[in-house]
Order: C-alpha cells, then structure tokens, then sequence
C-alpha cells in the first residue's frame, strides 16, 4: 500500500495532467452539437465539387426562414380583423332612455304631444344606430380601408360586413341631428339632443384576443415544407452552381440527414468520434508544451491557465451560437493570443489559437469561413500585438485585426454570392464590435495575473520603474549595485531585441538579479567608495560565502517584496553553477599542501533555461569585469567578453536555456558596442 501511495506523490503532476486532459475533453463534448455531420461541405453560389448527388432517401424540402419569416408577417397583415358586438350596451341606452324621457313633465315650453314625439324620434335614432352598429373611438384606426370587410362577432355567430357599414362618433351625431329636423320645437331638439349624446354609447369593438388567436392558429398550421424529393432523384450534377432550388434541396438533405445520423442507437459512436477527435487536439498542446516548451509543461497551474483559456473561448462561442447564429463573429477569439503572447510567446500563442479554432470548426456554420478568418486574424494578432503596455499599440493592433476580419469577409462574399450586391453588412458591425471587446484583453490579463499568479508585460512594466520600493532601497543602500543593474539591464535588452527575446522580461529580471546585495552591500566591489574591503579581514571561504549568499538572500527578498516567479528565475540563475575564482585561487595559496573542493566557492545555481535568463549571466558576468579593465580599448574590450563568455559555454552553463551560438555571437557583438560606446574616452579639451 505504501508502495503505492509513494507511486502517485511522485507521480502527482502527470496525475495531473491526465485528470485535466479528460476533464476539458469531457468539457468540450459537452458544448458540441447534438447532431450529426453532413459529408458533403457546400455554400451558395459555390460549384458542387463532388459527384452527381442523387437522394438517398425520401425527404421534405424545407423552407427557409427567410420564406417562413415573409409568410408570418403575411398571415399577420392580410388576416380577417375580429370586432365585437355588445348587446349589453344597447340594452342598457335604451333602458336608461326610457326612464330619463319618463321623467319629461309638460310646460309651457314643452306640450305633451311635443314629448311623446320627441321620444318617439330618439327611439328612432337609437333603434338606427344599434342596427348598424357604434365603433368606439379608438377601434376606428384598426383598419386603414374603409372598404375592407371584417368579421363582427355577434354571441356565437360571426358576420362578415364592410367596415365602412359602421358607424363612427361623427357619423351618430349627423344620424341624430338629421332625425331632430322633424321636430319643430326648439326646446325638444335642444332636450333631445343632450339627452341621446349623453346616453348613447359605442357597442362595436375590436376584438383583440380572438384576433391575435385566429392569426396564432394560421401560423401554427404553417407548412415548413414545399415539396417532396424522392429517393434516387439527380438532385445535383458535378460542377453545377449551388443556388436557388438546389441550395434548398442540398439544405433539407443535410437537415434530414443529420437527425437520421443523430439516432439514440448511433449517439455513442458519435460521442467516441467527437472524443477522439477533442482529444487528439488537446493531446498535441501537451505534446507541444512538452517538447519546445518544457518550463510550461512542468508547471501545472501554467497549464491548467492554457486549458481554461481554450475551454472559455469554445463555451462563449457556443453560448453565442446558442443564442443566435447571426452574432457568430462578435466572439473576440483574438484574445486568447493576445493573452498567451503577454504570458508566454508568440508560438506558443498560435498554436494554441489554431486548435481551439479547428475545435470550434464543429460548432460553427460555415466552418471552412470561419475556420480560415479566425486563423487568419490570430497570426495577423501574433505578428503585430506587442508591448501590451503601451495603449497605442493595442489600438493600432485590434484596428489591424478588425481591417482584416473585414477584407477577408468580403472576398469570402463575392467569391459565394458573385459580386458585392449581397455582401451582409451587418458582419461589418459585428467585426468592429469584435474590435472593441478585444480591449477586454487588457483587463482580463490583470485578472489573470491575480488569478494565476502569472505575469505581464504590463506588471514588467510597472516593476521596472526605479521608483518601486524594492529599487529604492537598492538604490538607497547599494548604490554602486543599482547603477550595475541598470547598466546590465541596458545590455540585456538591447540584447533581446537583437535575437527576438521578451526584452521587457530580461530588462526587469535585469534590474532585480542583485537585489541580495542590499544586505551587505559593502562586501561588493561597486559599493565600496571608501576603498577599506571588509573581505581583508575574512578568510577566503567565509569571503565567498558571503559573495554566494547574495543570490539566495535576493531570493528570500524577492519572495518577501512578492514578486512574481519569473523575476526571481534571474536572481536564482544569474551565476548559475560558476564559482568565486577569486576567493578559491586565493584559498589554494593560502593552503598550497591541501587540496581545495571549489564546490565550496560555487554557485548553488540553477543555470540558465530560457534565452533571457542566459542574455543577463552573460550581460552580468561581461558588465562587472570590464571594470577591471585598466585601459578599456576596443580588443581589450572583445577579447574580455570572448572569454568570459566562452568560460561560461565551456562549463556548460548555456544547456537548458534553449539559445543557439549564431544568437550567442549576436549577443556578444551587442555586449562589445554597448560597452565600447560606454568607455569610449571624449578628447581632452584645452584649458
């Protein structure tokens, strides 16, 4: 049992990785399509590359949505408009009429033949209007030809009348005041017109949810189909355009074919194939990691970082999917080179941006388009996306982005529709929103170093400022080491720049490497002004114990002040396993009958394994000995430098960091002019 248990501690981090390799393979299964794959790729207006395609079975032709979209708003415009007749209203005026003549008393101004004709003519009037029937107010703007004929429903039956046959507020007043003409006697017009204005009321209504029902039952029935292909039709020939009817047909073929492929008893054998596919491409990242990027590999929460970030892109391009098709190209996919370049590098960026694209091929319409734009805007994010830090850049770069999302959009529409009268411009928005989200980036990194515990240029940035607290002290009690790390920090970027190295990376490990120094800042050289050296008191292996130290106390500072990993690599690595030769040829005189262990005057290391780590030991090592140099000239100058440089390749101090000797000339020709233009003597000036 112990044995077994002692298996898995040393084997946790492959442990590791398999569970996170299943877990995002799971993952993104999870997120594909439940449907089936066409075998045959085709887009309008394109030729038909294939064979003659014939059906191989019995299938509907489905409509468009375009088609089923027009005939909705058909049925919506041209449906019969419903009104309702209330027979309660007209109960209820002629009710109330009734008992308000009732209460009519004979004067001298109004006779009682007066008010039994009166009333005789407003029951006439009412009688009238309530036949035909009395449109409210705010149903006379349902229909805008008065010559349409309408349904009015009476109870449970429906009559179709015109709509002009009804009577509108105006037309009542003009029924009233003509009947009122045969009355003679001023008084009872008067009473009788207040009397029927104040009592009539409108009986006609539109009739809302019947009408929004008969028109929800007429597109239900909506057929979704016209037309029937039957098995063994020619439904293509080779060579032949794909547009119009066949584009159709090819459509309802692939519909009908991916619900067939789907079924409950193929479901497990497409899972296994969507599993072997999400696992291959999964599987070369770590393949990939392991072989060109071994720092990455090795570290788990690095590659948990890159897996996640593959898993959000594919979750947020299928929710977007999900919700609606048509924002497909909103999803800023540029982001997630963008982030790795600012964490890792730019292969690595690209890499990992094309097999997440190829992944999203599966969820995607039109997966060849897609496909080809999207890897297309991720080596144009990769080739122009540098120095985060600086906003400008990030703007001219997603500008760049945008511009060729756009171009390449566009020679994809005239290349299917024939010209550039079809071209959808709404992509366009689309890309210039997919533009701006890629802003995100910036505040997505910031998350990311919280999250992770990784860094960016953007922190590099912040941490190379000689006004951080941790630089301040240096400066403040070592100066001579901070004026050393600047002027290292100088050559090691321009260093950088000359082989394609993270110069901002170097430049801040640069200024960070001797921060172990601001502990006993007088036992180095460079600080000590007075010219008394405390090493004259000391003996040789005490002396170099305490010149060692500096790299692990600097580690310990490092640690304390929280910087991140990256930066204490160059504090640890910056002598790598080289030894004090000073203090241990000093030792062998002092003791010339013993034999003395140089392991004891070395560097604990480790050596160098990145480019840039190797850039500052041999930056480091050149600056502090041409110090020592009495007459700098110009061969003084390079012959110190080739030495030094070739002691360091001779010990082997170069293996892991991955750098070639073409860039090792490289950097030392920088290395030569940087310091020749510093000891570069001015003409003596006359007095």
């Amino acid at each position: 049992m112990s044995n077994i248990v002692n298996k898995l501690y040393q084997n946790n981090a492959i442990i590791y990785k398999v569970i996170l390799f299943l877990v995002a393979t799971i993952a993104i299964v999870y997120l594909f399509p439940k449907g089936g794959q066409f075998k045959y790729d085709f887009n309008n207006g394109q030729l038909w590359k294939y064979d003659n395609l014939y059906a191989p079975f019995d299938f509907s032709i489905q409509k468009t949505a375009e088609e089923i979209t027009l005939e909705k708003k058909q049925i919506s415009e041209n449906s019969k408009v419903y009104f309702l007749q209330d027979f309660d209203v007209e109960k209820d005026v002629k009710s109330n009429y009734k008992r308000r003549i009732s209460l009519l008393k004979q004067s001298d101004s109004l006779s009682s033949d007066e008010i039994v004709n009166i009333s005789k003519i407003g029951q006439k009037v009412i009688d009238n209007i309530y036949e035909r029937g009395f449109l409210e107010v705010v149903s006379q703007e349902r229909v805008s030809n008065k010559n349409e004929i309408v349904a009015l429903r009476k109870g449970n039956e429906v009559e179709d009348i015109l709509f002009k046959n009804l009577l509108t507020s105006k037309e009542v007043l003009e029924i009233i005041r003509s009947n009122l003409e045969a009355e003679r006697s001023f008084y009872g017009k008067k009473i009788l017109l207040d009397l029927l204005s104040e009592i009539i009321k409108p009986n006609i209504y539109f009739d809302t949810i019947y009408t929004d029902k008969v028109i929800e039952n007429a597109i239900k029935n909506i057929s979704y189909t016209k037309g029937i292909v039957e098995a063994g039709k020619l439904i293509i020939l080779k060579g032949d355009i794909v547009e119009g009817k066949k584009l159709a047909i090819l459509n309802s073929l692939k519909t009908e074919s991916e619900s067939q492929v789907w079924t409950d008893s193929n479901y497990n054998w497409i899972i296994l194939g969507y599993t072997i596919l999400v696992s291959l491409a999964l599987l070369m990242l770590l393949l990939f990691l392991k072989k060109y990027r071994v720092e990455i590999y090795d570290n788990n929460n690095q590659v948990t970082f890159i897996f996640f970030n593959v898993f959000l892109m594919i979750f947020i391009q299928t929710l977007v999917i999900k919700y609606n098709a048509d924002y497909l190209y909103v999803v800023p996919l540029s982001v997630l080179p963008i982030v790795l370049k600012a964490f890792f590098d730019a292969r690595l960026g690209l890499f990992t941006h094309v097999l997440t694209v190829l992944l999203l091929g599966y969820i995607v319409p039109n997966s060849f388009e897609f496909i080809y734009l999207h890897i297309i805007a991720g080596m144009v994010t990769i080739l122009t996306v540098s120095e985060l830090y600086k906003r400008g850049n990030l703007f001219i770069s997603v500008a760049q982005i945008t511009l060729i999302y756009m171009i390449t959009y566009f020679a994809f529409s005239i290349i299917r529709e024939g010209n550039a009268s079809q071209i959808n411009w709404n992509y366009f928005m689309l890309f210039a929103a997919n533009g701006l989200l890629s802003f995100l980036s910036i505040i997505i990194i910031y998350m990311y170093e919280k999250v992770f515990g990784l860094v960016s240029d953007i922190t590099l940035l912040e941490l190379s400022n000689t006004n951080a607290k941790l630089l301040r002290e240096l400066n403040e009690k070592a100066p001579g080491t901070f004026q050393h790390s600047m002027q290292v920090a100088n050559l090691a970027e321009a260093a950088a720049n000359e082989i394609g190295a993270n110069s901002m990376l170097v430049r801040t490990g640069a200024l960070y490497h001797d921060i172990g120094k601001i502990l006993n800042p007088m036992y180095f050289t460079e600080n000590q002004s007075t010219g008394v050296n405390p090493h004259n008191d000391l003996s040789a292996r005490d002396s170099s114990k305490i010149i060692t130290d500096h790299v692990i106390k600097g580690v310990e500072l490092a640690k304390k002040y929280k910087l991140p990993d990256r930066i204490i690599d160059f504090i640890r690595t910056h002598h790598g396993t080289s030894s004090t030769y000073y203090f241990y040829k000093k030792e062998q005189e002092l003791n010339p009958d013993t034999k003395v262990d140089i392991k004891k005057f070395q560097y604990q290391g480790p050596i160098p394994f990145s480019k840039e780590t190797a850039i500052l030991m041999m930056c480091d090592a050149s600056e502090a000995a041409s110090k020592s140099l009495t007459k700098p000239t110009a061969l003084s100058i390079s012959n110190l430098i080739d030495k030094i440089i070739s002691k360091q390749m001779a010990d082997n101090q170069f293996l892991n960091s991955n750098i070639t000797f073409r860039e090792i000339e490289i950097i030392k020709k920088v290395i030569k002019k940087k310091l020749m233009n510093i000891y570069h003597l001015r003409v003596e000036y006359p007095e």
